[in-house]
């Protein structure tokens, strides 16, 4: 990839995503016609984000930053509501913005703020890891979490732009960078076997931030997810298929308080995706087989404890993407033929989760 990429995100509501060095400075043209900007960031990013309020009161916007926690541990509803204490105190209107300024967790939680604050005010995302560039920043979703779960509370939440600038990733160290790989990784077997091939190339290297393959992994990944989201923002039908491998992701997550990396979830949950889409005899036993091989090749987890399914089981019940009492999945029928299973055979989840403990 030479250049900057601009890939468009349909919908009712469009917008582009920036990928490449050097794309911040397209900032300011995304907040034309605010007075106020508020710059939502975690505390290894105050450097940063007060670099970035420099530029905007220098550009004669009345610019403030807001710091949360780092990581899961700020998106809760009181975080939420100490970011709508601070827009409330600096008088924020509905033709103000926020910035999104840090990982997956950080750009949830300030998509929600600006979804709700006066009902919705806009939000530009500037994602500065790798899982929040090819995943939560794209695609509208916001939230926080409740004991019970991942992501109950939260809106679709379109923003305004989010720019992806690969010079951010430079200094992440290996094993915050490595864990956004599930999520890259998921995108090559629901939609792009590209992705894969380039990882399989040469895994050692792709957990190097700044890596030759990373700008096209990248791109790759978010064009996956921009025409997902474009034809199914609200998760009525396409868009399921990115929840792949997230269904018991989650429920490890919550059953770890937290405490483990998103993308290290999510890769077992994808092993089990495949291990279930086989035991459904939906799955052959290489493209399932290969789950297993490139995600340990990039050193991601791929077990469990054994005797917690039942544990999972329950959290999964509350997840978002069940259906009444029924559990849904999405799994595989092919390499990129996603689909999804409602209720599966008992037998067939426990036989599924013996694969990964």
């Amino acid at each position: 990839m030479n250049g900057t990429v601009r890939i468009p995100v349909g919908g009712s509501t469009s917008y582009d995503v920036l990928v490449g060095h050097g794309v911040l400075p397209h900032l300011v043209g995304l907040l034309d016609g605010a007075t106020r900007v508020a710059v939502i960031h975690p505390p290894t990013l105050v450097e940063r984000a007060a670099r970035i309020r420099t530029q905007l009161m220098d550009c004669g916007f009345d610019a403030l930053t807001i710091e949360i926690p780092d990581g899961e541990a700020a998106k809760t509803i009181a975080v939420a509501g100490s970011c709508w204490d601070a827009l409330a105190e600096a008088g924020f209107t509905r033709t103000d913005a926020v910035v999104g300024l840090g990982g997956g967790a950080t750009t949830d939680v300030a998509g929600w703020v600006a979804a709700a604050w006066l009902r919705g005010v806009r939000v530009v995302h500037v994602p500065t890891t790798l899982a929040g560039m090819v995943d939560a920043a794209v695609g509208g979703k916001t939230g926080v979490n409740l004991a019970q779960g991942k992501n109950l509370v939260g809106a679709f939440h379109p923003p305004a732009g989010v720019l992806c600038d690969l010079d951010l990733l430079s200094t992440l160290p290996v094993e915050e960078y490595r864990p956004g790989l599930a999520e890259v990784i998921k995108s090559g077997f629901i939609a792009d076997p590209r992705i894969l091939e380039l990882i399989e190339a040469d895994p050692s290297g792709a957990v190097v931030p700044g890596n030759p393959a990373e700008a096209e992994l990248v791109e790759r990944t978010i064009r996956v997810k921009a025409h997902v989201v474009g034809e199914d923002l609200t998760e009525q039908g396409l868009r399921e298929i990115l929840n792949y491998g997230h269904t018991l992701g989650h429920a490890i997550e919550r059953a770890e308080g937290y405490r483990w990396r998103h993308g290290s979830a999510v890769s077992i949950g994808l092993v089990f995706a495949a291990a279930l889409g086989r035991q459904l005899g939906r799955l052959d036993d290489n493209t399932a087989d290969r789950h297993r091989s490139v995600l340990e090749a990039v050193g991601l987890p791929t077990r469990y404890r054994p005797g917690a399914l039942p544990e999972l089981l329950e959290t999964m019940r509350v997840d978002k993407k069940s259906r009444g009492n029924q559990l849904r999945f999405v799994v595989l029928e092919a390499l990129a033929r996603p689909t999804t299973v409602t209720g599966p055979d008992p037998a067939a989840l426990s036989a599924a989760y013996s694969e990964v403990s």
